[in-house]
């Protein structure tokens, strides 16, 4: 006999608690919001909605101790867990963005960010613009301030770059925040000069590796020279400097059209260089990427099956070698958040989404855009998301603005209609900006949405995989607490 929607429409309100489900290869997901997971076969998932489960079998025990029986809930504890996942809603913004220039010695046929010639000086950031940033960074109330340097490439406006540094760890002597400070590279202007400087004052590298030269070259283009190779030099370079440190180097990959072929030479390519995990980043429609997809772009589901065979080869390395770790950072995103019930720290899977209370950018004239992607969308002839300019207001002022309370609004799960009872409303988010450039509203019709169905995807994958106690292990090991996960919110434009 075949579970109806029917069926489940008669759940014993009185004896199970809030659920969302999905059948998902012939088993029952359920999850909550505390973040909470089980898989039920059809009998016991009936079972469970009636109320007929025994609360002292193992089934019922579990269920007790997950949350899902109303009469056995621990409401003290579902709360902490409920806070754990969603302290990020009272810090108040953590990342600050600074684009100290939009001149860019490189051609990307994915740029996001619509970067300018080595000649326009025009859109370099000035010493007193950086003076005010700084100044407005130190405002937020959070305890942890991360600032990340992105362009264009930020080591064409080095003397920026170096008098931010300064300037923000002589204002940290008095405040006194865990500062964290990162790089956003293609490492092309890198020199010992620089390294010697950013490694003394504890800055964290990131750049951007596409796979072997064949894919690099043809996603990247530089007339000064071959950049997968300079890539791979200062890669090799800052991993010797960085031996005993605790954060080394990065990097992203950004997957194309022509990607779609390559997934196992692209992660032996990172492992090559000794990188502990890749990015396997999906391609966003913003800046010269829009104008650009027909060519570069693809479906949903031909992501889907890409990321699917590359997730097989890296567990299967992960197998094979049980000493050391090879991560997927989207999927490690998901699964701390699944595994261990805490924020991982990414903008793009917080529910709402990190716009203006969790990230800022400040363009290189000052003004202060909800995220980056508001502040990519000026390129393209659209202010809606610009909240300030470093010389005006405060940062309350920032945070009160009618874009930003209209993005957290728009992202908030709990009022969007198909996000709402979504089985995976406890791990995702979703991206307003996304939304209004894929769909012009910020609020999306997510049966047709690209990133939803890739992010369905990813989550149906990583739950069916994780019914090989084997495969699960590797998943536990990805986020066990040694080894924070690449910041997949940030190091992504270059």
């Amino acid at each position: 006999m075949t579970l109806t929607l029917e069926d489940v429409q008669k759940t014993d309100d009185k004896k199970v608690g809030p659920f969302y489900y999905r059948v998902l290869n012939g088993k029952y997901l359920i999850t909550n919001d505390s973040g909470k997971y089980l898989e039920l076969d059809e009998e016991d998932f009936k079972r469970f909605t009636r109320g007929e489960v025994d609360p002292k079998t193992p089934l019922g025990v579990e269920l007790q101790t997950r949350g899902f029986l109303r009469e056995w809930m621990d409401f003290q504890a579902l709360s902490k867990d409920w806070a754990q996942r969603n302290a990020f809603l009272s810090t108040g913004t953590g990342l600050h963005i600074i684009v100290v220039t939009l001149r860019c010695n490189q051609k990307c046929v994915y740029c996001q960010v619509t970067s300018v010639g080595m000649n326009e000086t025009s859109t370099d950031m000035t010493e007193e613009t950086a003076s005010q940033v700084v100044r407005r960074i130190f405002e937020s109330p959070n305890p942890s301030i991360t600032i990340e340097f992105q362009g264009g490439e930020p080591l064409v406006n080095w003397p920026i770059i170096r008098y931010v540094v300064e300037a923000a760890r002589k204002i940290n002597k008095t405040a006194k925040k865990n500062l964290m400070i990162g790089l956003v590279s293609n490492l092309s202007l890198m020199d010992e000069e620089k390294i010697d400087f950013l490694l003394k004052n504890n800055v964290t590298f990131c750049t951007s590796l596409d796979g072997p030269a064949s894919v690099h070259e043809e996603n990247r283009k530089w007339l000064g020279g071959t950049a997968h190779g300079e890539v791979a030099r200062w890669w090799n370079v800052i991993m010797e400097k960085t031996k005993r440190k605790k954060y080394r180097i990065d990097a992203l990959t950004t997957i194309t059209r022509l990607s779609l072929s390559h997934p196992k030479e692209i992660i032996d390519e990172y492992r090559a260089l000794g990188a502990r995990g890749i990015y396997l980043r999906y391609l966003s429609p913003l800046g010269f990427a829009l104008r650009t997809w027909e060519k570069i772009g693809y479906t949903s589901d031909e992501y889907l099956a890409f990321y699917k065979t590359a997730m097989d080869y890296i567990i299967e390395i992960n197998l094979k070698d049980k000493k050391k770790l090879f991560f997927e950072n989207m999927a490690k995103q998901f699964l701390t958040k699944i595994l261990l019930s805490e924020d991982p720290n990414n903008m793009d899977v917080r529910n709402p989404c990190g716009a203006g209370i969790g990230q800022v950018a400040y363009n290189f004239d000052g003004a202060i855009y909800t995220c980056d992607e508001g502040r990519m969308l000026s390129r393209m002839k659209d202010e809606s998301f610009r909240i300030g300019h470093v010389k005006e207001g405060s940062f309350v002022d920032y945070m009160r603005h009618p874009a930003v309370r209209s993005l957290i609004a728009s992202s908030s799960l709990e009022g969007q209609p198909q996000c709402s009872t979504c089985v995976y409303k406890p791990y995702d988010g979703v991206c307003p900006i996304y939304n209004y450039v894929t769909e012009g509203d910020i609020v999306s019709r997510m049966h047709s949405n690209h990133r939803c169905h890739i992010h369905m995807g990813i989550l149906d994958y990583l739950f069916e995989k994780m019914r090989e106690p084997d495969v699960k292990a590797v998943f536990e090991r990805w986020v066990a607490k040694a080894g924070k996960p690449i910041r997949a919110d940030i190091f992504q434009r270059n």
